[in-house]
């Protein structure tokens, strides 16, 4: 597993004052699927977790279901390849990972989604529930975690928890990773979700809550901002969304039912 920071020669500007420096940068990596022979996709990535962001990337597109559905799974990092075959052989029709559509996405509001959204996006009906002390918890737990963004400012973290613990924090670039990093974890541990919780660094749009649909989690908290699609998002497919967590503040945008003020309201 490749080292997600590299240094480089920087001028830094400083009140009046230009310094050289060796500045802290997050690596920026190009991964390249190839399926059953095939070339389906470039994602750039932190170079690190690469088999957990593959497995949670084909199971959000909607190409596996399990992990056992991939019958091998080698990645090249040297030259930047994943190589996949997958026990049943498909037709994979691009277009369907590519193209927008008009559809209801297991929700209400009819809106453009990715074909694949729609077959994968669950709504979700069972969860765990939250105080408002827990939510700080989780997020102070998370942002603990969070040493490369510490040292870069430019990488996304995402932490899958319990009510009260981090099992795991995953970091990247791309938002999007971060959280396919975590549904890989998953799918290999064969890991119950419905009563599990999702810390996250980045805003909360409509791309991220149909992540989170999909890996089939209820709660999600961020420090960050919601959009107006990933709150509509979030109300259709029964998802809790906790925005701004920060400086012993939070703001409740959706399913407000599972964050509550102690445990005495149980």
């Amino acid at each position: 597993m490749k080292n997600i920071i590299t240094h480089t020669k920087t001028l830094k500007y400083n009140d009046g004052t230009l310094t050289n420096i060796q500045d802290n940068i997050a690596i920026e990596f190009p991964l390249t699927i190839i399926i059953d022979g095939e070339e389906f996709a470039t994602m750039v990535c932190s170079p690190t977790h690469l088999e957990e962001l593959v497995i949670g990337f084909l199971a959000a597109e909607g190409l596996i279901r399990l992990s056992s559905d991939i019958e091998h799974l080698s990645i090249d990092e040297s030259l930047g390849f994943a190589y996949i075959n997958l026990k049943n052989k498909q037709s994979i029709n691009k277009d369907f990972y590519s193209k927008r559509f008009i559809g209801s996405c297991c929700g209400k509001s009819r809106q453009f989604y990715f074909h694949n959204d729609a077959r994968t996006a669950k709504t979700i009906q069972r969860t765990t529930t939250l105080t408002i002390d827990q939510c700080f918890h989780l997020m102070k737990l998370m942002q603990e975690q969070s040493t490369d963004f510490k040292q870069t400012g430019g990488v996304h973290n995402a932490a899958l928890c319990t009510s009260d613990e981090l099992i795991i924090s995953r970091t990247d670039i791309g938002r999007h990773n971060a959280l396919d990093k975590i549904y890989g974890y998953c799918l290999q541990k064969k890991m119950p979700r419905a009563d599990k919780v999702l810390a996250f660094s980045g805003r909360l749009s409509s791309e991220v809550l149909l992540k989170v649909a999909k890996i089939g989690i209820g709660i999600i908290l961020s420090k960050s901002a919601p959009t107006t699609l990933g709150i509509d998002l979030a109300n259709d497919l029964g998802i809790t969304m906790v925005g701004f967590i920060r400086q012993n503040q939070l703001n409740v945008y959706s399913h407000p039912e599972r964050i509550i003020l102690n445990h005495a309201q149980l």
